[in-house]
């Protein structure tokens, strides 16, 4: 039986050290995590912008934290309203 996956929360801000906050995480659960931000940001995907975040879903979880987190970051709408 497959373990189901677990929630990951994004850092939400500017990173001044590595996010080591959801550790001992799967690769699996990483690329749900990256997944679920390009869909929250609106990020349409392609077959080979699948096979990044794929392979991305494999690195260690700092990176894909810091990664996940400038995502949402990009995404997220400014104070200016754009």
């Amino acid at each position: 039986m497959t373990e189901p996956i677990r929630e990951m929360s994004v850092p939400p801000g500017p990173l001044d050290t590595p996010p080591w906050g959801n550790a001992h995480r799967t690769a699996n659960e990483r690329r749900a995590l990256l997944y679920r931000v390009l869909a929250d940001a609106g990020v349409e995907l392609g077959a080979y912008d699948r096979l990044m975040v794929d392979w991305l879903g494999d690195w260690d979880n700092p990176t894909v934290l810091t990664v996940a987190s400038l995502i949402a970051r990009a995404g997220a709408p400014t104070e200016q309203g754009s």
